[in-house]
């Protein structure tokens, strides 16, 4: 069974968002959540928090966020619960993202990187699996108390 992959993007995102999707549909089971119109009204937050959604609920195992940045769609995807979303234009953080950290949505800039580099960045994302090692669950382990603290209301929430 393929990866289960949800990407979206904004106006700024749009064209590169596209052609990542031609380019993944086949070998990924790619869900498109949109912009599926060119709107240089919409906003970042919606399609940054709709893929979120879909992977917190499972209908994704993964996420691609595309933005002209990609930073407002870090932040926007990073505050939904359960997610663990990165700016990432080296392939080398797209893939330990995931194995060291268990990122589960790449953030790319259209603005930023071409059509090519984007393309590798998904492909190492993708691929790439959570290592599992006792030092990178520990410290996911951390991140997700801090994560459970906020939620709660506490500020704070790392070591103890």
């Amino acid at each position: 069974m393929p990866l289960r992959v949800a990407i979206g993007a904004d106006h700024g995102g749009f064209a590169l968002k596209n052609e990542l999707v031609s380019r993944l549909t086949g070998k990924y089971a790619v869900t498109d959540i949109g912009a599926h119109t060119l709107d240089p009204d919409d906003d970042y937050p919606d399609f940054a928090v709709a893929v979120a959604k879909a992977v917190v609920a499972g209908k994704a195992e993964r996420g691609i966020l595309v933005c002209g940045s990609g930073v407002g769609a870090v932040i926007a995807s990073n505050k939904v619960p359960g997610i663990r979303a990165c700016l990432c234009h080296d392939t080398y953080s797209a893939h330990q993202g995931v194995e060291h950290d268990d990122m589960n949505i790449l953030c790319l800039g259209a603005r930023v990187i071409g059509v090519e580099l984007a393309c590798e960045l998904v492909f190492a994302f993708l691929d790439a699996r959570f290592s599992g090692e006792e030092r990178h669950r520990r410290r996911l382990g951390k991140v997700l108390l801090i994560e459970k603290s906020a939620l709660q209301g506490n500020a704070g929430g790392g070591r103890r």
